[in-house]
């Protein structure tokens, strides 16, 4: 049992020193996803607020990296990043109406 919480420990240390950036914008989704998970379950307007905050953040922080250093699979991940921020400012804007 320890040993795998070590290798689960270093995978996410590892993570952290190779490419921090990316870290940051997957906690950032984490996070918008287990907001919208609690929001779902006692429908209160502040945790929709705040998931869509993080989802639109990590998003325009994967379109701005991808900007200044492409990667291979660059189509998928700027489809993906635009979609969740459209999908995030549609919410936003819906709730201020």
């Amino acid at each position: 049992m320890i040993r795998r919480w070590n290798f689960w420990w270093q995978t996410l240390v590892l993570s952290t020193q190779y490419n921090p950036p990316q870290f940051i914008e997957l906690l950032m989704l984490m996070l918008g996803f287990f907001l919208l998970l609690i929001w779902m379950g006692n429908q209160q307007w502040p945790y929709l607020v705040l998931s869509m905050s993080y989802v639109a953040g990590s998003s325009t922080s994967i379109l701005v990296r991808e900007a200044m250093i492409p990667s291979p699979s660059l189509q998928l991940t700027q489809k993906l990043a635009i979609l969740l921020l459209i999908m995030s400012l549609y919410t936003l804007l819906d709730l201020m109406r």
